[in-house]
């Protein structure tokens, strides 16, 4: 998965540093995280202040995969047990039960817990020397509360500079690019599965594994990473355009005299703004690239970044999901500018 090596002396000081209450950056398959001890309340302290992010705002936890996970649940449904089997490792988060004595400063102060097992191979080995493999690593993404999430080291480092993390881990880009799938089951006898946030692991595949389509958060589901209606913006305000009034609307804000930002999917014409990235048009590698593109457009001067809205499928779902986030506080943003 990664072409960037980390070696096993790299490993061992990073774990080192977790086990001293340090916090080290890591890659997961789907964005680098931000990684605490995760039984450390000190320690998940300093990923809140480092990230500015609100305590009540609950982080998962990573495990390696022959974790013992009733050591950090109170129960495991057998929905649980089948998706574990089915996905893990891999990016899907369940939400579950918290065991009593989890410090609940890891669920911002919830009786639920989010947890995954990632499938990146730097993150298996550093769960794996962590506490000999029998710890639990809290890391949302390695950015700003509310930011771009970062899918290359460089992003954290351009994020943090020194100072707040003890180390980084180097290991290459982010294969997804977006965060996990979010499941949760903490009401699974009297509301079943619920989707908290999509991501590469879709509802067709969760729904094949458990014989129904989960359904869908109500007030009452657990607060969940990445789940805010303002999230994953980037600094230029973000603005989402059909493709067919693209055109146009470029037209006007280079009339308008503005510095403009595009990506976009399709072919059309681009003539009128000032940088222009084209990603792929599938789902996934348009996901693997989003927020590199995002991260290389926002830059002092851009007046707007506008994104081609993407084709509203199934498929393109947790795409759709953090570009609506991303552009959650832009509204009216086009009106100011023409």
């Amino acid at each position: 998965m990664s072409a960037v090596s980390v070696s096993d002396s790299e490993i061992a000081a990073a774990a080192r540093l977790l086990e001293q209450g340090q916090l080290v950056a890591f890659p997961t398959e789907t964005v680098y995280g931000l990684g605490a001890d995760a039984e450390n309340p000190a320690a998940i302290a300093r990923i809140f202040a480092a990230k500015g992010r609100p305590s009540n705002h609950p982080v998962i936890v990573h495990l390696a995969p022959d974790a013992d996970l009733s050591h950090w649940v109170a129960a495991i449904p057998a929905q649980a047990q089948l998706l574990i089997d089915a996905f893990w490792p891999g990016p899907l988060t369940l939400i579950l039960p918290r065991a009593p004595h989890i410090p609940a400063a890891v669920a911002g102060g919830q009786d639920s817990i989010g947890v995954r097992c990632p499938a990146h191979p730097v993150a298996q080995a550093l769960l794996q020397e962590f506490k000999r493999g029998r710890g639990g690593i809290a890391a949302p993404s390695a950015n700003k509360f509310g930011r771009i999430s970062p899918t290359t080291a460089q992003h954290v480092r351009d994020e943090f500079g020194s100072g707040a993390i003890a180390a980084i881990l180097d290991g290459g880009p982010s294969e997804v690019g977006i965060e996990s799938s979010i499941l949760d089951l903490t009401r699974i006898g009297t509301h079943g599965p619920l989707l908290l946030r999509p991501g590469r692991i879709s509802v067709a595949q969760i729904g094949e594994v458990l014989g129904a389509l989960p359904g869908l958060p109500d007030a009452q589901a657990p607060r969940a990473s990445g789940t805010l209606d303002a999230h994953y913006a980037p600094h230029a305000p973000l603005v989402l355009v059909a493709s067919a009034t693209l055109p146009q609307c470029l037209e006007h804000l280079a009339q308008a005299q503005r510095r403009v930002a595009l990506i976009h999917w399709s072919a059309l014409d681009t003539t009128n703004a000032q940088r222009v990235l084209q990603l792929p048009p599938g789902p996934m590698p348009f996901a693997h690239a989003m927020y590199a593109a995002m991260r290389q457009l926002d830059e002092r001067g851009t007046d707007v970044i506008l994104v081609e809205t993407p084709p509203q499928t199934i498929a393109w779902q947790a795409v759709n999901d953090r570009l609506r986030r991303a552009a959650f506080g832009s509204t009216g943003t086009l009106a100011s500018l023409l």
